[in-house]
């Protein structure tokens, strides 16, 4: 009876628990169907833009620079077009993908692989062989991380660590190639292409890729171009350089261009004319917007604005003149340091300018080098402008002007050419002492130095005792300082190109030492700031600011050259305080070196009515053998312009250290400056007889559209 009972209450129990689990299900299914019932109808609409929501990305393609032109339209710097390869990865791009591509990729294209480092080696090795890699942590060192001791991140630094040279020794030639190929995939940015190779791509390879683009994502064969010089280098420095591909943008400008819209690998002007007109020469790069997908495939692209290429520059300068020029002053150097004693000789420098309008027609400087027991020339142009000298009597008509307009002399002053005995030191006399008494004309004719220091004494109030102490106002220093910057000695010029300098200035203030700087062997100053004196002198005393940019021009596809979009106006800088009368009298003096003078020996038969001042400077030297700095040496130095009467070009000549014996002198620096004046006739005469820049013209055109 009892068990009877039992077996009834389990009958009854059983359906107790199995309604419970119906219940259970219900109330699970109910809560599914209501939630199934939120998703679709309540939040459908969002989860459906969420799954096709899209991303616009808008990236920059680069487009080519702008050329460079003489200006006579001669091309000095062109683009010359490059196969290449660029790879382009989306923002879900995995490593694993890359090195797929770049496994298919370098059994295609040749590529260098000696900017790989060690580090690139390492994480190659990690990522290629992982089960390797993994052996390298050990359980001591993952007991750390759970403890709190070291990271995640310290993990992969412990693997480089181990990775030894016998480790790496593995990797294969074509490894190597893979991970070259695989360091210019890393080193793009999302939707950027980047280049993988664009130096040497054959046309084999160009084909090959092609071919295979269906089975290489993000792969692209396009085109690129690198900086070409027609004229083997010439006026190299000057023009400056730009970064490539692979430098991008330099470091301690990299804010200043991101701010501008540029990408980190775009190429972008470092030095001289290529960094001071960049904004001109990078022309506006082509947008395109980049449509992606959740998972940041593209999807579409649209072009929001087209490219446009760099913007040309012309310059001032004369290139046919430059050549000339250039190989006037290596004959000249390499004739000084074989047929004369000249053991510092290294240098020299030519400036030439249009006084009129400040526009440089060519500005050279060479650097001689023994290299192997052979004379080799470097370009050296930047010295006209980045060193300084002491000049010499060239600038006396600087020291003559200052002079008479602070009164201390007038134009009828003539002074008695004598040696001066100041206190107990020896003499400072001229270089002859049969000059006997001198005007203002004469004495720059016979390059006096006494009427020079007379006229110093003078402007400094003070009065000659033979074999006594000078007492001179010291602020006489800044009288003539005030007045030989207005010709530009001293100052920046104002060129159109960064890191000019400005010279060297005496600190010392002693009488002796103003006496030096009368003829110009105190202070120092530029090759360039040697021209703009001469060429204020010869411009009636209108100091021009000088300009290597003539124009900048519009790029054109089918005439090759556009038209002028900004023509650089001349600029006077300042009007020297002199009257007609006392420029006049200083240019007839220029004159009279030439026809009579220090210079009469190479230009009394020139043609072409020349004037001009010669100068030689006591100094010491400081060039790169540093076993003989400070040994005394001469500094040779000429100005000169042409014709006196209507002045079209002047020019400077510098040869520092020519000569450190000065009973052994000789005539460089009035050797350069006849033949340089001589060409810069010949080749006017030529241009204008053939018609020069109207053929340029022509032959541009033709290489637009060949």
């Amino acid at each position: 009876m009892m068990k009877k009972k039992q077996k009834t209450e389990k009958r009854k129990s059983l359906p107790i628990r199995l309604n419970i689990l119906f219940f259970m299900a219900f109330l699970i299914f109910t809560a599914v169907i209501v939630r199934l019932g939120m998703v679709q109808i309540v939040f459908g609409e969002d989860y459906t833009n969420e799954v096709q929501k899209q991303d616009e990305v808008e990236v920059s393609a680069t487009v080519p620079r702008g050329k460079i032109y003489d200006r006579n339209l001669n091309t000095i710097v062109k683009n010359k077009p490059l196969n290449a390869v660029t790879y382009t990865r989306t923002s879900s791009t995995s490593q694993k993908e890359k090195l797929k591509v770049a496994k298919k990729l370098a059994d295609m294209i040749d590529v260098d692989t000696d900017k790989i480092t060690e580090r690139d080696k390492k994480d190659y090795w990690i990522l290629t062989r992982p089960k390797k890699a993994e052996k390298l942590i050990t359980a001591q060192d993952r007991q750390k991380v759970k403890d709190g001791k070291i990271s995640e991140d310290d993990l992969y630094q412990l693997q480089l660590d181990r990775i030894t040279e016998d480790v790496l020794n593995e990797l294969t030639d074509e490894d190597l190639e893979i991970l070259a190929i695989k360091r210019e995939m890393d080193s793009g940015y999302a939707l950027t292409p980047q280049y993988i190779k664009n130096k040497g791509v054959t046309a084999k390879e160009m084909a090959v890729v092609s071919e295979h683009l269906d089975e290489l994502p993000g792969v692209d064969v396009t085109s690129d171009w690198k900086r070409d010089y027609p004229y083997n280098g010439l006026l190299r420095t000057m023009i400056g350089s730009i970064s490539d591909s692979s430098e991008g943008l330099p470091k301690n400008l990299l804010d200043h261009y991101l701010s501008l819209g540029y990408n980190r690998n775009d190429r972008v002007g470092k030095s001289y004319l290529e960094a001071e007109y960049e904004d001109v020469l990078q022309g506006q790069k082509e947008k395109v917007k980049n449509i992606t997908d959740q998972l940041g495939n593209v999807v579409d692209t649209e072009v929001v604005s087209e490219g446009k290429s760099g913007k040309d520059l012309v310059l001032t300068i004369d290139v046919e003149m430059q050549k000339e020029i250039e190989k006037i002053i290596g004959d000249e150097l390499k004739k000084a340091k074989t047929q004369h004693s000249a053991p510092f000789l290294d240098r020299a420098f030519v400036v030439m300018m249009d006084p009129r309008n400040g526009e440089v027609l060519s500005i050279a400087g060479k650097q001689l080098k023994n290299e192997g027991g052979k004379l080799k020339l470097d370009d050296y142009a930047l010295g006209t402008m980045t060193s300084s000298y002491a000049m010499g009597s060239a600038v006396k008509g600087a020291t003559v002007l200052t002079g008479l307009q602070t009164g201390a002399i007038n134009l009828n002053t003539s002074f008695l050419d004598e040696p001066l005995y100041i206190g107990k030191g020896k003499p400072k006399k001229s270089w002859s002492s049969n000059l006997g008494t001198l005007g203002i004309q004469k004495a720059l004719e016979q390059s006096s130095n006494v009427f020079m220091f007379k006229t110093a004494i003078a402007v400094g109030k003070g009065q000659y005792k033979p074999h006594q102490p000078l007492d001179l106002n010291t602020e006489a220093f800044d009288t003539f300082r005030y007045y030989f910057n207005q010709f530009g000695l001293g100052v920046k010029t104002g060129i159109d190109l960064p890191n000019e300098a400005t010279g060297y200035k005496g600190s010392q203030r002693l009488p002796g030492f103003l006496l030096d700087y009368a003829i110009g062997q105190y202070d120092t100053y530029t090759p360039l700031q040697l021209a703009q004196y001469v060429s204020t002198i010869a411009n009636d005393g209108y100091r021009m600011k000088p300009r290597i940019v003539k124009e900048i021009r519009e790029p054109d596809s089918k005439k090759g050259i556009g038209a002028v979009t900004e023509s650089v106006q001349p600029e006077v800088l300042n009007r020297v305080d002199m009257s007609k009368e006392e420029i006049e009298t200083v240019q007839k003096g220029f004159k009279r070196v030439m026809t009579n003078g220090t210079a009469a020996g190479q230009f009394a038969s020139a043609t072409y009515k020349p004037a001009g001042k010669t100068g030689t400077a006591q100094s010491f030297y400081d060039g790169p053998d540093k076993s003989k700095t400070g040994e005394s040496t001469y500094n040779t130095t000429l100005v000169a312009y042409a014709p006196y009467d209507n002045p079209e070009v002047a020019i400077s000549v510098v040869v520092p250290w020519a000569y450190n014996d000065y009973s052994k002198r000789y005539t460089i620096t009035n050797d350069i400056g006849r033949k340089v004046l001589d060409k810069y006739f010949e080749l006017k005469s030529k241009q204008a007889k053939n018609n020069t820049i109207e053929k340029n013209k022509d032959k541009i055109e033709e290489e637009a559209n060949e």
